[in-house]
């Protein structure tokens, strides 16, 4: 690589921005190159809190934060499952397993990058990457997405309200890092969940008006929100989203600048309410200094 492209690699893989320097992203690369982009995706993925804790030498503490072990966990299961699912057609060892690592990888962070056609995988496979763009990385890294920590939390609330149904006297304390979660953090995070899920159906519904195919639509909006950038079919990370109309591309931009401010400051922006109480508030300092001037 030259010192550019290095640069511009570099500031990508650590941003999780996935802007490529090249029409094939990084398809056209060698493979030291792509196995190098590849940890390092996944590295920017990490709480940075764990570097934190290793910059202190408390390596104990930082193997053993929660949600740092299930991201790594997602990854090799993830990765484990397209390795399986793509390994006849693509043959070799090393090559399938760096193909899938490096779009799962890729994904989970919402970096975007891609170092083949992953459209033309098998359904198990793109379906796997589908899951992962919600899914995401760690909460204080620099990836989008739903985030980790969240699906901890919210997977198991599930569970103890299982727990409540089957003993409804059983008291169960929701724990992460081995230190409880009190109601109102499980509150934001169910919250969090519907306003995802409410603004993803009505994204889903206004770019469907164009007629596309419900694939291209699905994984656009979820690709945009999820802030990764090529999502399947139409939107695949041999195509863009040229095809889209003004409206969509609208709609698509917001989903992107939702996803990145974490939805509620954007939907804040779009409340009535708040233009009014600024708008009094500035009326209001008018008044003021003009009884001061008097």
């Amino acid at each position: 690589m030259t010192f550019l492209d290095a640069l511009n690699t570099a500031m990508g893989t650590a941003g999780t921005g996935g802007f490529g320097i090249r029409n094939d992203s990084f398809t056209s690369f060698s493979p030291y190159i792509q196995w190098v982009v590849t940890i390092f995706m996944i590295l920017f993925g990490v709480n940075f809190n764990a570097y934190y804790l290793i910059v202190l030498r408390q390596f104990k503490k930082a193997v053993k934060v929660e949600e740092v072990r299930c991201y790594f966990g997602i990854i090799l299961a993830a990765t484990a499952i397209i390795f399986v699912n793509i390994y006849r057609s693509v043959g070799a060892v090393e090559l399938t397993l760096r193909q899938s690592m490096f779009q799962v990888a890729s994904i989970i962070t919402t970096t975007g990058f891609s170092s083949v056609d992953f459209d033309m995988w098998p359904s198990l496979s793109k379906s796997v990457l589908v899951v992962l763009m919600f899914v995401g990385a760690c909460a204080g890294s620099t990836g989008g997405g739903i985030k980790v920590s969240r699906f901890i939390i919210g997977v198991k609330t599930i569970f103890r309200e299982i727990q409540s149904y089957i003993h409804p006297k059983s008291v169960k304390v929701i724990k992460t890092e081995g230190k409880p979660v009190d109601s109102e953090t499980c509150r934001s995070v169910s919250i969090y969940f519907i306003t995802f899920m409410m603004i993803f159906t009505a994204s889903l519904l206004l770019i469907s008006i164009e007629g596309k195919d419900i694939v291209t639509n699905f994984t656009a909006v979820a690709a945009t929100i999820n802030n990764i950038g090529p999502g399947l079919s139409a939107v695949g990370p041999t195509q863009n989203f040229g095809s889209y109309s003004d409206f969509s591309k609208y709609v698509l931009m917001f989903d992107m600048l939702a996803g990145r401010l974490e939805l509620f400051p954007l939907i804040i922006l779009f409340t009535p309410s708040i233009w009014k109480d600024l708008v009094t508030k500035k009326v209001s300092e008018r008044k003021m200094r003009r009884i001061r001037r008097g």
